[in-house]
C-alpha cells in the first residue's frame, strides 16, 4: 500500500542528506524521483565495486550535465564517495540526494560532510496524518507505524507484521552495528539493547543498566550514543537553563512496534502500564516527526521538580511554548504538580493529550483535556506558515 508522505523531496532544489531508520521507506521515496544517476549501495556488487575503486564514481559523474540529479542510497557504506560528491557540486554543478540510516560512521571517520553544502533531512515512520482515516491508535501502540508493518496490518496480516518486527533487531545488529564496525563486542551490545528496551520511556539510570548488562557505565553511554546515531531512539532531557544541571534523561525508541519486538512482547496486547509508556513514546515521536517535516525550530524536554513531573515541554527560540501530559486513563494532572509548574512557567498552557477522550474539555483548574489528534493539531496550529514545499 502506498502512503502520501509529508516530506516532498521533489520540491527541493538543493543537494541534501536524507537520513532515517531502517524500513522507513527511504529507498521507495528516492526511486520515485527522476534521477540521472542512481547508485544503489544496498547492491553488494555495486558496494564492492565502489569500495575498490571510488574514482569510478567520479568518472560516472563526468558524463552528466550541469543541474542533473544524482542519488546515492546508503552513502555510509562507501564514505569515500563524499569527496567526489563535493567536487560534483562545486565543479560540475550537479545536485545530490544522499540517503542513509546513520551518519555515525561518516562523522567518526572524519570524512567530508560537505561543509554545509547540503540540507539535512529526516524520514520517520508514518505519522497518523500520512496513514489517514484508517489509522488505528491501538494498533500503532502495539505494532508501530513502519510503512511495511502498517500495510501488513491493513491487509489483516498480523503474523506477517510480527515476523518483520521480530527480525528488526537482528537485522539492525547485523547490518547497522556489526557491518559498520560500530562496536567490537556484539554480545555485550545485544545484552545492553535488551536491557535498554525495557527502560523505554523511563528515567535512565546508567549505573543500573551497566550492572544489568554486565558492561562498564562508560560503555553503556557509548552504546546509547550508537542508538542515537543510528536513529533507533533519542534522549529526552529534563528542562533546565543550565546544561550542567541537566541529568537523568529519559530514552524513547523511535517506534512502538520495534521496541515491543526488542522487549519480546509482540504476542500479547499491551498491559495498562505498558500502554502508558507506549502512548508517551507514540506522542513524543509524533511531535518530533511533525516538527521535522514542518521545519519548526522547537526543542522538546520534560519538566521535573522534586516529585513533580510534566511529560513534554515544547520550547521555541524565545522560550517554553506549551506543555503536554500524556494520559491513557481519566487521571488528571495533580494540583500540586500543576501549582509547581505554573510557579515556574506562569504563561505556559498545560494540555492533557488523552488516549481515551473523544472530545475536548476544560477542567476547573484551567487544564484542557484534548483527544490525542486534537493535541497534535494544537501543536501544528502554531507552526510557521512556511512548509518544506514552500520554503525550497
Amino acid at each position: 500500500m502506498e502512503f502520501q508522505r509529508l516530506l516532498k523531496l521533489e520540491h527541493i532544489s538543493d543537494s541534501l542528506f536524507l537520513f532515517g531508520p531502517r524500513m522507513t521507506g527511504k529507498t521507495f521515496l528516492l526511486r520515485r524521483l527522476r534521477a540521472d544517476l542512481f547508485v544503489d549501495l544496498l547492491d553488494p556488487e555495486e558496494e564492492l565495486r565502489l569500495k575498490r575503486s571510488p574514482k569510478e564514481f567520479w568518472e560516472q559523474l563526468g558524463v552528466l550535465k550541469s543541474g542533473q540529479l544524482v542519488i546515492v542510497d546508503e552513502i555510509q557504506r562507501v564514505p569515500a564517495l563524499l569527496d567526489y560528491v563535493q567536487k560534483g557540486i562545486e565543479e560540475l554543478n550537479l545536485r545530490f540526494i544522499l540517503s542513509g540510516s546513520s551518519a555515525r560512521k561518516l562523522r567518526r571517520g572524519s570524512v567530508n560532510l560537505l561543509g554545509g553544502r547540503a540540507l539535512d533531512l529526516r524520514l520517520h515512520p508514518l505519522t497518523s496524518i500520512e496513514v489517514g482515516h484508517v489509522f488505528d491508535i491501538a494498533r500503532a501502540l502495539a505494532y508501530g507505524t513502519l510503512p511495511r508493518i502498517v500495510s501488513s496490518l491493513l491487509e489483516n496480516k498480523e503474523d506477517d507484521a510480527r515476523r518483520r518486527l521480530k527480525t528488526y533487531g537482528t537485522i539492525y545488529i547485523k547490518e547497522e552495528v556489526q557491518a559498520e564496525a560500530l562496536t567490537r563486542n556484539i554480545g555485550a551490545f545485544q545484552r545492553f539493547l535488551s536491557v535498554a528496551s525495557q527502560m523505554n520511556g523511563e528515567t535512565i539510570e546508567f549505573a543500573a543498566i551497566a550492572r544489568d548488562s554486565a558492561v562498564p557505565m562508560s560503555t553503556v553511554k557509548e552504546y546509547f550514543s550508537i542508538l542515537e546515531d543510528t536513529l533507533l531512539g533519542s534522549f529526552l532531557w529534563p528542562w533546565d537553563r543550565s546544561e550542567r544541571k541537566k541529568a537523568r534523561p529519559k530514552f524513547y525508541f523511535f517506534d512502538c512496534g520495534v521496541v515491543r519486538a526488542l522487549q519480546n512482547r509482540l504476542v500479547d496486547p499491551p498491559t495498562p502500564q505498558e500502554k502508558g509508556h507506549l502512548f508517551e513514546t507514540f506522542f513524543y515521536n509524533e511531535l518530533k516527526r511533525l516538527r521535522d517535516y514542518y521545519e519548526r525550530p522547537d526543542d522538546f524536554s520534560f519538566w521535573r521538580e522534586g516529585k513533580h513531573e510534566i511529560d513534554l515541554l515544547v520550547t521555541g527560540p524565545k522560550g517554553p511554548l506549551m506543555a503536554f501530559e500524556c494520559k491513557t486513563s481519566s487521571e488528571a494532572v495533580s494540583e500540586d504538580t500543576l501549582t509547581a509548574f505554573r510557579r515556574k512557567f506562569p504563561s505556559v498552557k498545560v494540555h492533557v493529550a488523552s488516549f481515551k477522550d473523544s472530545s475536548s474539555r476544560k477542567l476547573k483548574n484551567g487544564v484542557t483535556v484534548l483527544p490525542w489528534r486534537k493535541a497534535l493539531e494544537t501543536y501544528c496550529s502554531q507552526r510557521s506558515e512556511s512548509s518544506i514545499s514552500k520554503k525550497h
